[in-house]
């Protein structure tokens, strides 16, 4: 667009309550909010009128700002817009941004995060009536707009805060529902409830933030978090958050975790973790420690840093008699690239990250992208323990309802996972890889493999008849607990995790703590690592 065409669309007029100037990029945007006064503004024709005061923004250190340029499928677009939401939910306070792009053909778009990764979502029209928002179940398949979507979201929330030009006015303060609906093309539709049961709708897709080509960011991260002075809440000790979009963060010193989505000092909201025997352990890979992994076979390696670690374990059926798995979990992060997640399990270790949409089919197989998977396991998981960072919010005591998938049909080593909460469901996908491949690529010492294997090799069920297996397995290790306790009732009750895992593992620490072996269920994959947005909504 020539610059005679972009000055033709703009248009400016003073603010009402203060008189500053207030500009519109677009003839069509029908808001925005006085950069002085904070007054929100609507626009009547050639005047403006005062509808609300935005309360002041929230800094979460978001390397986008007004007047960011870049580039989507070859487009130039500016940022000039921005909404401030926050979660509704009672245990919850997330906030996240959805910045208005606005492009040189003059149509507009939402440019914000999902859980980790970039969505960009432009609005369009719904040929149809969309079912209420009262009659959404999270889960359920919805055919809407020609397609067939699955609820994945179902999240209340608030514009807590505004700035610049938008398209429509905003509702500030008032809750309203944001449904998100994934498909298996790998897009995010988002029904919004602001305006009542004649919900907006807006259709988005994945974006690498690398490939938008931004100009004119706020400042680099570092110069950023160097300004960041944090104090704990608990003891005061300083909080040093490596990543600038970070929602919790655990204390160094006291291992308090901290949500940083409200920064307020004092007023910080925290937990307190267990501590001495009952704590958890240090991660086998240290935290800030960077290595190379690629993402998917034959796919070009990538620098990644872990940022974050939890600890979980999956809960007790009623009357089972499974063992009680408990797992590792490793958040990395890669500039370019975003989060992704190595999983240490019983069975081994994988490497995933989480998808924008969702697979096809249920129940025992399911198919993503053409390729095939089937169900192992499903069971209930919480998280026990927390080191670093994490994006999204961490909750004591967090629990989810997991499905672990295993490649199928020519799809070997490929894992796949679904991961509920009460507001959302995320899926994973990745690939399993050998205890040798992570200690090569985080550069840990030969004495460490024998921890990093664990027994692996025994449990890992890659025949026909896994439960059969797996079966035998267990009954022989139990059978050997016996005779153990019948020859020594003195002799350590958890000997068998100290041989299998090593005296420093969770698993022997667990069952010393626990006063001897316990018996329960699940355990595959470790389920959807942690991707979770906790209070996301339509473009998190």
């Amino acid at each position: 667009m020539t610059e005679q065409a972009s000055t033709q669309r703009r248009w400016s007029a003073a603010c009402p309550n203060c008189g500053a100037p207030v500009e519109f990029a677009s003839a069509a945007s029908a808001s925005a909010v006085c950069s002085f006064c904070r007054s929100t503004l609507l626009r009547e024709g050639s005047a403006l009128r005062k509808i609300g005061v935005s309360a002041e923004l929230l800094d979460d250190y978001s390397p986008l700002q007004l007047g960011a340029s870049g580039k989507f499928a070859g487009e130039p677009f500016t940022v000039v817009g921005r909404l401030q939401l926050g979660a509704s939910a009672s245990d919850g306070s997330s906030t996240w941004n959805e910045w208005h792009a606005l492009f040189d053909s003059g149509r507009s778009a939402w440019l914000a995060e999902d859980n980790g990764q970039f969505v960009i979502s432009f609005e369009a029209p719904l040929p149809q009536a969309a079912p209420p928002a009262h009659a959404l179940v999270l889960g359920d398949a919805l055919l809407l707009n020609g397609q067939r979507w699955q609820i994945s979201g179902l999240n209340p929330c608030r514009v807590l805060a505004a700035q610049g030009e938008l398209p429509h006015a905003p509702q500030l303060q008032t809750e309203f529902l944001i449904a998100e609906l994934r498909n298996s093309q790998d897009e995010v539709g988002t029904l919004d409830y602001s305006d009542g049961d004649s919900p907006s709708w807006s259709l988005g897709r994945p974006v690498r933030f690398a490939d938008l080509a931004m100009r004119g960011l706020r400042e680099t991260q570092d110069q950023a978090l160097a300004s960041r002075s944090l104090a704990c809440p608990n003891c005061g000790a300083a909080l040093a958050p490596r990543l600038g979009n970070s929602l919790s963060i655990v204390c160094g010193q006291c291992r308090a975790v901290v949500d940083l989505a409200k920064q307020d000092g004092e007023d910080l909201a925290n937990f307190e973790q267990a501590t001495g025997a009952a704590a958890g352990h240090e991660p086998q890979i240290p935290l800030g420690r960077s290595g190379c992994l690629a993402i998917a076979p034959g796919q070009a390696p990538l620098s990644w840093q872990v940022v974050g670690y939890q600890e979980r374990c999956d809960l007790p059926a009623p009357g089972s008699d499974d063992e009680q798995s408990f797992w590792r979990e490793y958040l990395l992060f890669n500039q370019v690239e975003g989060f992704a997640f190595l999983v240490d399990t019983d069975e081994g270790w994988s490497l995933v990250r989480t998808l924008t949409g969702t697979p096809q089919g249920s129940g025992s197989s399911v198919q993503w992208q053409g390729k095939n998977f089937k169900r192992r396991w499903s069971y209930e998981a919480k998280v026990t323990h927390v080191l670093g960072e994490f994006y999204w919010q961490v909750q004591r005591e967090q629990h989810a309802q997991v499905t672990d998938y295993e490649g199928a049909l020519g799809n070997p080593g490929a894992v796949l996972s679904r991961e509920q909460t009460e507001q959302e469901i995320t899926w994973s996908l990745g690939r399993k890889l050998d205890a040798s491949e992570v200690a090569k690529a985080f550069r840990l010492p030969a004495d460490q493999m024998t921890a990093l294997t664990r027994d692996a090799s025994a449990l890992s069920l890659n025949g026909n008849s896994p439960t059969i297996l797996r079966n035998l397995i267990l009954s022989l290790f139990v059978l050997f607990l016996l005779l153990l306790l019948i020859k020594s009732c003195g002799e350590d009750d958890c000997q068998a995790y100290k041989d299998n895992y090593g005296e420093s593992s969770a698993e022997y620490a667990q069952c010393k703590r626990s006063g001897g072996p316990r018996i329960h269920s699940g355990g595959g994959f470790g389920g959807s690592y942690g991707g979770s947005g906790s209070g996301g909504g339509g473009h998190k």
